[in-house]
């Protein structure tokens, strides 16, 4: 005799590495536009975290790519730890609106700690290359990006996994 059950949907590699790269991209693409409309050194960001991840690495000619990939791993790193946490059984039935909230304020949170706590320590220069509230609004729009793709993943997922069938097949 099979036994049906439902299984809460956990989110797996794809699910994290698609929300990792929408919450990344869309980070990259808000500190650029700002960086064209105001006339700043959008690659400086680049060399920047190029610089906090290998001491001198701002200083090698490919640095922004350099500090491009560093931000999308550590961006698909995020989104997994933000999945993991989604997957506590408080927060396993929720809806869009909840997990794109749940995601914002979650890295506005990540952005506290990032530049009030840790980086004026590490490299108290990245902290000033752009205002805190540009640079607020880019956590709050890698925030969205990713919730929003999680959420968008769950509800194509589906509700039962394996097979569900009675009476069994013949």
């Amino acid at each position: 005799m099979q036994r049906n059950f439902m299984r809460p949907r956990l989110s797996g590699t794809r699910s994290v590495l698609l929300a990792g790269l929408a919450g990344g991209l869309a980070e990259m693409i808000w500190i650029a536009s700002y960086s064209l409309a105001v006339g700043a050194e959008g690659w400086q960001v680049a060399r920047a975290v190029a610089e906090v991840a290998v001491p001198g690495g701002a200083l090698l000619p490919a640095a922004p790519a350099m500090g491009i990939v560093i931000h999308f791993l550590l961006s698909i790193a995020l989104a997994g730890v933000f999945a993991m946490c989604l997957s506590i059984p408080v927060l396993r039935h929720r809806g869009t609106a909840v997990t794109v909230t749940i995601g914002m304020v979650a890295l506005a949170a990540v952005w506290a700690v990032n530049f009030l706590v840790i980086l004026p320590v590490v490299h108290p220069a990245f902290v000033h290359l752009l205002p805190y509230p540009v640079t607020l609004l880019s956590k709050l729009f890698f925030g969205l990006a990713m919730g929003w793709s999680l959420a968008a993943d769950r509800a194509h997922a589906p509700a039962f996994r394996g097979r569900v069938c009675f009476p069994p097949p013949v």
